[in-house]
């Protein structure tokens, strides 16, 4: 585990919830981020693919970092997306897959990264790289029991379950032994989106619980 991992454990402490705004302008990228932060959300992921989406997390991170909040970059595959999610504020960097690459350049900005895994190998790969908190991707494709059977080899694994995931199948993830679950399309779903608090309070207990279980 390296020292950066401290931000994943402290912002997945509460609530083991991450918003994913893929594809929002910069007004709607904030205000999303916004409305998750006052839901208890503290992690918000912008996948940055153009520079439209750099911008928007730009106007993010700012509006984070007026209230305290942590605001990253997502679809980072190159050192050069590295640079521009630094320069743009990101206080992490996510990935769809691992590349020793682009995990040492966040890791030397001072950036946490997490990296997507979806085989063994990959896991084996990433824990042997330092990294601990891994992006299980896609989730839903693996299916909750793929994170049940990678703590069966790889207890120190912090799983953070993305891709089609939702308000339904959040909690059976999580009881899957998932350390976090990220949302995306749920986020931009008025009607999810409504239930999120009462997802939250249902989730609280559970968090606590499995620190509790880890000491």
């Amino acid at each position: 585990m390296t020292p950066l991992d401290n931000l994943f454990d402290e912002a997945f402490e509460n609530v083991p919830l991450m918003a994913i705004l893929r594809g929002f302008d910069r007004e709607r990228t904030v205000e999303v981020s916004r409305r998750a932060w006052d839901v208890g959300i503290r992690l918000v992921e912008v996948p940055v693919q153009n520079d439209a989406a750099v911008e928007a997390l730009a106007a993010a991170a700012a509006a984070g970092a007026e209230r305290g909040e942590v605001v990253g970059a997502g679809t980072v595959i190159s050192v050069e997306g590295v640079e521009r999610a630094a320069a743009a504020g990101a206080r992490f960097t996510v990935a769809p897959g691992f590349c020793p690459e682009v995990a040492e350049a966040s890791l030397a900005a001072g950036l946490p990264h997490l990296p997507g895994v979806a085989t063994a190998s990959e896991v084996q790969r990433a824990e042997a790289f330092g990294l601990t908190w891994l992006k299980a991707f896609p989730a839903a494709e693996l299916g909750s029991s793929w994170i049940r059977a990678m703590h069966g080899p790889f207890p120190g694994a912090r799983f953070v379950a993305t891709g089609g995931m939702n308000l339904a199948n959040t909690p059976e993830f999580l009881a899957a032994g998932a350390a976090a679950v990220s949302l995306g399309s749920a986020l931009s779903d008025a009607g999810q989106f409504a239930r999120l608090p009462e997802l939250i309070a249902d989730l609280k207990p559970t968090a606590v619980q499995g620190k509790q279980a880890d000491r």
